[in-house]
């Protein structure tokens, strides 16, 4: 019987399957390890929402998302949106991505919010295109040498 992906919290129980898991060769020098997200999640305490991504028992991805952090520092321009996306190498292809965007979003209006954020690397070999496919545009700023992209919720 097919399962539905879910969302479970970091926990001392599934740390070691969060951690464990990997994106595709490929792909590694496009997004962090999970372990730097629990590390930036536990020094940013209050605004990191770390998630495991499970398919009945199986660990077959990992979401990081924000709420309403200062952006630029100057108290004007507060967003909400996916900072790291790690799906498992062998899980790719399977929605699980998808999946994750639309609970960070479903988060999001929980919340109140009406826009999604993220970054990803440009090029090629970066995630462009799934983002593109599930409707974020490019606002014309980039994060480092990352571009952003919003998705309006509305």
């Amino acid at each position: 019987m097919p399962t539905s992906p879910y969302l479970q919290e970091i926990t001392p129980d599934n740390f070691e399957a969060a951690v464990g898991l990997r994106v595709r060769p490929d792909q590694e020098h496009l997004v962090a390890p999970v372990v730097k997200s629990l590390a930036e999640a536990y020094v940013h305490p209050g605004i990191a929402w770390p998630r495991l991504i499970r398919d009945g028992d199986e660990a077959v991805g990992f979401l990081m998302a924000f709420f309403d952090i200062d952006w630029t520092g100057g108290g004007t321009d507060f967003r909400s949106g996916l900072w790291r996306l790690n799906i498992a190498d062998k899980k790719q292809g399977g929605g699980y991505g998808r999946f994750a965007v639309e609970s960070v979003a479903a988060e999001i209006r929980r919340r109140g919010g009406t826009r999604l954020t993220t970054t990803w690397h440009p090029g090629a070999d970066g995630p462009a295109g799934f983002y593109l496919a599930l409707g974020f545009r490019p606002t014309g700023e980039t994060s480092g040498d990352q571009t952003v992209g919003v998705l309006e919720l509305g």
